[in-house]
């Protein structure tokens, strides 16, 4: 079992020392509201709140302050108790559609008295538009699925180490003595199982089908409709059964429209709001100082690799999932706008993953399932944007070789040896 996420650490460090709300997105069932529970456990004083309590939701639409006085309560047994800040969490507030100026109303009364924590399962930034503007109130942190790094202890929260790490030869070729698991036994865990907490733990592949025909249902008939009062909901779910077959490649609309039969707009909207509810990302394709690069074609991953039946594309789903997880928590720490994009020109030569820092690159991945001879696909890309760093991930066991290729340092491994030095 993991005794703390990795984002608690940073929620303390940046949000709560500097009297920010801290706000916590990310997929539905990933873990945010146990999160909260942990950091209220630690704290020792405070209040938990979620909008699926009907008391609750009839307290907050009459208005915030009306819980103002238990709020007050709560902070005079804790200040009694000499406890440190008091901490409520307001779990899925965004359901409200009036939930910005209720907070900012409460947050602007009580933050001297209070931390305040608050979750949702889709991008809080897409409800920030218009009104009462939180602006300058708190810090967004966006909580993902378990990793290999994450699982096995193993993780760097400083980006700027990451190379050295990667590429330190003494490191990778036997396992750290600080990991309390098998990292190989992670990876084959997460690669059949994703990295959710239910079907992680479980390990069973009946409760994991059932939980994952659970989880759709429940992301497109509640979140979905929660969010845009589509009346096409059947059609949304029949789309997101498609993209399973569609990761890893250039996503193409008109693919999809047609199988739909709906307009290219609608496709592209029902993406959008599936990505804002976190069942899907995007990454593009890099474009800088290429001149013959593809600028448009964005390549779509699943944040449950799980659903994904081919062994190929599954794989390079989960590096996708470690990449973006390490991207999104660097820039949401303050390290920086980090960034993960891929290589790909119109003569078809591919790179899977660039990550950038400011538009810079810093590190190029390529994914292969079995094979472990060099991909020289890179080199078409490299001299051109400055690329000095190359790994090339495969899926089997005990692989480790290091090499310079044209003044690129190359490294060849096995997957769970290069993604524990991520987050």
């Amino acid at each position: 079992m993991v005794n703390a996420r990795y984002l608690t650490k940073i929620i303390e460090e940046m949000s709560f020392h500097f009297g920010k709300m801290a706000f916590i997105s990310g997929p539905r069932q990933v873990g945010k509201t146990t999160l909260a529970k942990t950091i209220l456990a630690d704290r020792g004083a405070g209040d938990y709140r979620t909008w699926d309590d009907k008391d609750f939701r009839k307290a907050w639409v009459k208005g915030p302050k009306n819980i103002a006085s238990q709020l007050i309560e709560v902070s005079s047994r804790a200040t009694k108790k000499k406890a440190t800040k008091p901490l409520l969490i307001l779990d899925e507030l965004h359901k409200d559609k009036r939930w910005k100026q209720g907070l900012k109303g409460l947050y602007d009364l009580y933050h001297g008295s209070f931390d305040f924590l608050v979750t949702g399962s889709a991008r809080l930034n897409i409800f920030k538009k218009g009104g009462d503007s939180l602006l300058g109130r708190y810090f967004s942190f966006r909580l993902h699925p378990f990793s290999v790094a994450e699982l096995v202890g193993r993780r760097s929260d400083d980006p700027a180490k990451l190379i050295e790490l990667i590429f330190d030869d003494s490191a990778q070729k036997e396992p750290a003595k600080t990991e309390s698991v098998s990292s190989r036994l992670v990876f084959e865990r997460l690669l059949e199982f994703g990295g959710f907490p239910d079907p992680y733990f479980n390990a069973d592949q009946k409760f994991a089908n059932l939980w994952r025909a659970g989880r759709l249902e429940k992301l497109i008939r509640e979140d979905l409709r929660d969010l845009s009062r589509l009346p096409e909901l059947s059609q949304v779910e029949l789309m997101a059964g498609l993209l399973p077959d569609r990761v890893g490649s250039p996503l193409s609309i008109q693919s999809l429209r047609e199988d739909i039969e709906v307009s290219h707009d609608t496709i592209k909207r029902w993406l959008s709001y599936l990505e804002s509810l976190y069942y899907q990302f995007t990454i593009r394709p890099y474009s800088k100082r290429l001149t013959r690069a593809l600028k448009k074609e964005p390549k779509i991953y699943l944040y449950d690799w799980s659903e994904i039946d081919h062994a190929g594309p599954r794989f390079e789903n989960l590096v996708a999932s470690h990449l973006l997880k390490a991207c999104d928590f660097w820039t949401d720490s303050g390290h920086g706008p980090w960034n993960l994009t891929y290589l790909r020109n119109k003569e078809k030569a591919e790179v899977d993953f660039l990550i950038t820092i400011k538009d810079r690159p810093v590190l190029s991945m390529e994914c292969k399932l079995t094979d472990v001879a060099f991909d020289p696909s890179v080199l078409c890309f490299a001299k051109h944007i400055g690329l000095k760093h190359h790994v090339q991930l495969v899926a089997l066991p005990n692989i480790w070789r290091r090499q310079t290729i044209e003044g690129i340092e190359v490294i060849i491994a096995s997957a769970e040896r290069i993604l524990s030095h991520f987050v």
